[in-house]
Formats: C-alpha cells, structure tokens, sequence
C-alpha cells in the first residue's frame, strides 16, 4: 500500500470515527409547530439536522389545539406557538421549563387569493365585492384568525362579510381552502405565500401590522423536554443566524 493510500485510509477512518461520534450523541426532540410555521421550520429542521445531528420530529396544527393536548399529557417537548399567550399560559402553570420561553418570530396577516387579479395592494376588494367565500380561521384556535377580525373590525366590514366565510380549523387548512378554490380568498400567514421575501403565486395585499394586534410567536421547552439535549440545542438554533436567515425569508418579523 503506498503513502497516499495509507493517507487516505487514515481520513476515512478519522471521518468514519467523527460521524459515529455524531450520531452517538444525538438525541431526538418532539417538537409541537403552529401550522403557520410548518414550511420555514421543515427547513429549519433539515438543517438542523445536518448541523447537530440532532433530530426534530415535527407535528403540526393550531396553536389552540396544541394547548389542550399538551395539557392532556401529548409527549411534546418543545412548542412553537403561533402566539405568546399560549405559552404564557402553560408557563403559569407549571408545564415549561423555567426561563425557556422566548419570541422566535413575529408573523404577518396577507389577504391572499390563488387568482392572479382578483386581491388589489390596498384589500379594497373587501368593500368591492366581487367573491363568494372569504377564508379565515378559526379566531377561537388560531391567533391569524384573530387578526383578521381585528383587521375587518378595523374597516368596519365585519358584519358585511361574516356570511361569506369559510372558516379553516388551523391557518394550514384555511390556505388550503384558498388554494383549492373553496374560498374565493382569505387571511393567511405571509409565511405560507411568500419565499425568498417574494409572494410566490396569486394575488395579494400585506396587511400592515398597525391594522391588528402584534402576532408574538413564542417557543418554550415543556416540562417533559428540560433534560433533552435536543430540545436546549434546537432553541439555540431558532436564535442562531442560520435560522434567522430562514425565517425572514418567510416574510417574519423579529
């Protein structure tokens, strides 16, 4: 065997010893996800992934639901709300893990419609008319629902449009009703029409965030997670540069 053979055999030995270290200390985390951060945090994880070794294994709905579960004993152990009540509140009382919990995006509300021409910058197809079934979710479960009260609370058009609306369990569904055609339009999360800072299809009008209460989603380790190394090292990643940079790509705020 020459010299640079040995060499090469040495590198792979040395890699092949690095990788099984690796993956000897890698852990997995069940992590509870507000479906309005379901596509910037399944690129979050891939790349988590690769960095730490780490596993993230993911489940995703509404903020609201999650809260029952959780508090129903769901092996969670790190959740990503959609809001930063809910994890206020599991904080209170007992199902976090003491000084966990921190604001790890700050989400945007777009009137949103498949159809090319149909949603103007300004939203003024809310007065206009001109469509059938307005999307939103549910306000009871979900914080996007919320806002877009709040908003048509704002222009006065809350009681002309609530017989137009189809209401989604999650922001997951409700742009789904929007994309299949079974809405006309609705109130989605920038986050689930927008890439690289571009909406990436349809029409739309952003809604500016002084028209409804700020959208604060919180993170927090929950009771069952605080001795996980998985679930310390994935909140350090949500605050790492890395992370950020997917997050803002979204259309979030900090």
């Amino acid at each position: 065997m020459t010299k640079m053979c040995r060499a090469r055999t040495r590198l792979a030995c040395l890699a092949s010893g690095l990788l099984t270290t690796f993956a000897a200390h890698a852990d997995d985390v069940s992590v509870a996800v507000a479906a309005n951060f379901t596509a910037p945090m399944n690129a979050i994880a891939a790349e988590f992934a690769r960095d730490t070794g780490h596993q993230a294994k993911l489940s995703f709905g509404s903020s609201g639901k999650f809260y029952a579960q959780i508090r129903n004993g769901a092996p969670f152990q790190v959740f990503l709300s959609a809001d930063d009540e809910t994890p206020a509140r599991l904080e209170q009382e007992g199902a976090t893990a003491p000084g966990s919990r921190f604001t790890y995006a700050i989400g945007s509300l777009v009137l949103w419609s498949s159809a090319p021409n149909l949603v103007d910058a300004r939203g003024e197809v809310l007065r206009r008319g001109g469509f059938d079934k307005l999307a939103i979710a549910n306000p009871k479960l979900a914080p996007y629902g919320r806002a877009a009260v709040e908003v048509l609370t704002a222009m006065n058009l809350l009681d002309a449009v609530s017989g137009k609306f189809v209401q989604g369990e999650n922001i997951g569904q409700t742009h789904q009703f929007v994309m299949s055609g079974n809405a006309d339009l609705g109130f989605v999360a920038l986050s689930q029409v927008m890439k690289d800072g571009k909406v990436t299809g349809g029409s739309a009008w952003i809604v500016p965030d002084t028209m409804h209460a700020p959208i604060r989603q919180d993170a927090v380790v929950l009771t069952s997670g605080k001795d996980n190394p998985a679930a310390a090292a994935l909140m350090n990643y949500l605050k790492g540069d890395k992370a950020r940079a997917i997050i803002k790509s979204y259309g979030y705020r900090f």
